[in-house]
């Protein structure tokens, strides 16, 4: 048999695929969000980042909320305990309450049950 390419239609002009991301325009969401970051900070959302979605993109992940250190900061997160448990129920085994407790013991458990 012999093997035949299917040549599919390009909706993009130039005949190739592109990533048109930064093409869309800033979603009312976006903005709004950036807006409550920058009332809650005190820094200015410059008017031509709130123009560009892949630079109002960067502007948030810059300006938002770091995670405050707490009691559970280094506890194993719900997919790692998820993905440890499916594991465990695998080869019959429990997850030791330690890994659960902390991160990097989970990770190492994980990798070495798999």
């Amino acid at each position: 048999m012999q093997d035949t390419a299917v040549n599919v239609p390009s909706t993009n002009p130039m005949g190739s695929s592109s990533n048109d991301y930064h093409l869309l325009p800033v979603t009312e969401k976006q903005t709004q969000f950036a807006l409550a970051i920058a009332k809650r900070t005190g820094k200015t959302l410059p008017s031509d980042v709130q123009q560009d979605r892949h630079a109002l993109s960067v502007w948030i992940s810059e300006n938002k909320d770091t995670p405050k250190g707490g009691k559970f900061e280094n506890y194993a997160s719900s997919k790692q305990v998820a993905f440890a448990e499916r594991i465990a129920r695998m080869k019959r085994r429990t997850v030791p309450d330690e890994c659960i407790r902390d991160r990097s013991l989970m990770s190492k458990w994980i990798d070495y049950n798999r």
